[in-house]
């Protein structure tokens, strides 16, 4: 029983520790700022850029940011997971 409480306990720190992760990526001068739970923080435009860039921008600078972030996660869950 203590075993389960255990792991329940070091879920729950795994979880804090993925949603205070943060990662910001550019394109073009468009941000995007995405949190450990993959959920958008902040986005900033270029308002030199024409609807259709921003646009194209936006999805790349998210992509980017979405993959950065499965990264970092992989690289710090990866040792914190038993065995």
């Amino acid at each position: 029983m203590f075993d389960k409480l255990k792991q329940i306990n070091e879920l729950r720190k795994m979880q804090q520790m993925v949603a205070g992760e943060r990662v910001t990526a550019e394109r073009n001068g468009v941000k995007v700022t995405i949190n450990g739970t993959l959920m958008v923080e902040e986005i900033s435009l270029n308002p030199e850029l024409s609807q259709i860039d921003q646009e194209r921008a936006l999805k790349d600078a998210f992509n980017d940011a979405n993959k950065k972030m499965q990264t970092q996660l992989a690289s710090k869950l990866g040792g914190m997971m038993p065995r």
